[in-house]
C-alpha cells in the first residue's frame, strides 16, 4: 500500500471573497514547486469542518493545514489541540484575524513558504465550554450580526463593507440587552449590557483600538461589556470600534481572568465564536489552555504575545 503524504490541506473553499476559482490548483502547485506532496481535502460545508480535520488527525498526517479564514482556523485547531500534530495556515478569509497576529500574509505562495520552511512555535487557545476559540467569542448583539453578515453576504457577496453594513443593520433593531452573572476567582458581577465579548488575540485588540494586551500578556482573556445605553449608544460604539476609536472606560468595561463563567438567566444562547455562530446551553465557562497547539510561524514569531 503506498503511503500518504506527511502534510494534508483542508480547505474551506467557501472562505473569504470567492473570486479566485483557482485556489486548489495554485495550492497544490505552491507545494510541487516546493517539491512537497500533499493531500488536498476541498470542505463545501463550513459544519463539517471540525470533523473532517478530527478525520485526518487519526489518519496520521504529521502537519495539517487550515486554508480559509478565522472560522477554518479555528475548526481545524478544534480537532489539533493537544495533539502531536503541526497545523500550518493558508490566509483566505474576509479579516484573517488570527494569521494576521501571526505576520502569515495573505498570499498563497508566501504562507506556503512557511509551511515548508518556517518555524515552530506552541500557542495558547481559549474554550468556551470546550469549544476552541483563537480570536474571540462573544454573545448578545455580536451573534446577531452574524446571522445578518450571512444573508447579506448571499446578497451582495463577501467584503470589509458588507461585513461592517450587517453590524448597523443589525444594531438599529436591537431589543433587549443580557442580564448577565459574571464569576472571575472568587468575584462575581451582575451586570446588564447589549454585549459581552472575550478576546484572546492581542493583535485583533490593537485593530479595533481597545487596550487590554496586558492581559493577554498575563496569560488572562479580556472579557469586554458594552455599556447598556440603548441602540444608537450601541451603533456610536459600533462605530468606534469600526474605525480604530474605542475607549475602553468610555465605551467599554473590561474584566479579566483565565477562568471566567457566565450565568445568562437562560437555559442557552447564540454564541460567536471566532465568526462562528452556534447555540450553546448555560452556564458557559471561559478558559485558557495554555501550550495547546504547534504552529508553523515565521521566524520572527516564534516567541512573543500575538
Amino acid at each position: 500500500m503506498a503511503q500518504h503524504p506527511d502534510i494534508c490541506v483542508i480547505a474551506n473553499i467557501k472562505s473569504g471573497k470567492q473570486d479566485d476559482v483557482d485556489r486548489e490548483k495554485r495550492i497544490r502547485s505552491a507545494f510541487e514547486q516546493r517539491g512537497v506532496e500533499i493531500e488536498f481535502k476541498a470542505i463545501q460545508d463550513g459544519r463539517n469542518l471540525a470533523r473532517e480535520a478530527r478525520r485526518t488527525v487519526d489518519q496520521g498526517y504529521s502537519t495539517i493545514v487550515a486554508a480559509g479564514g478565522d472560522g477554518t482556523i479555528c475548526a481545524v485547531a478544534s480537532a489539533l489541540r493537544n495533539t502531536d500534530c503541526t497545523m500550518g495556515i493558508i490566509p483566505l478569509g474576509t479579516f484573517n484575524y488570527f494569521a494576521r497576529s501571526l505576520e502569515i500574509p495573505a498570499d498563497i505562495e508566501a504562507a506556503t513558504d512557511i509551511i515548508t520552511d518556517g518555524a515552530t512555535r506552541s500557542e495558547r487557545v481559549a474554550t468556551i465550554n470546550d469549544a476552541v476559540f483563537l480570536n474571540n467569542a462573544s454573545l448578545g448583539a455580536y451573534p446577531a450580526i452574524l446571522r445578518n453578515r450571512e444573508d447579506i453576504y448571499r446578497r451582495w457577496g463577501r467584503s470589509r463593507a458588507a461585513a461592517y453594513w450587517s453590524v448597523l443593520v443589525t444594531l438599529v433593531t436591537l431589543r433587549r440587552p443580557l442580564r448577565l452573572k459574571i464569576t472571575i476567582g472568587d468575584k462575581s458581577h451582575t451586570v446588564r449590557t447589549p454585549l459581552a465579548f472575550v478576546v484572546n488575540n492581542a493583535f485583533q485588540l490593537e485593530e479595533i483600538g481597545l487596550t487590554g494586551t496586558d492581559h493577554i500578556e498575563n496569560g488572562d482573556l479580556a472579557l469586554y461589556l458594552a455599556p447598556d445605553d440603548g441602540r444608537w449608544g450601541m451603533l456610536r460604539h459600533a462605530i468606534a470600534l469600526a474605525l480604530g476609536r474605542a475607549e475602553q472606560h468610555e465605551n467599554f468595561e473590561v474584566l479579566a481572568g483565565s477562568d471566567i463563567q457566565i450565568e445568562m438567566g437562560k437555559s442557552s444562547r447564540h454564541v460567536a465564536r471566532d465568526g462562528e455562530r452556534e447555540r450553546m446551553t448555560g452556564p458557559l465557562k471561559i478558559k485558557v489552555l495554555q501550550d495547546a497547539l504547534t504552529l508553523l510561524v515565521p521566524s520572527s514569531q516564534t516567541t512573543g504575545i500575538r
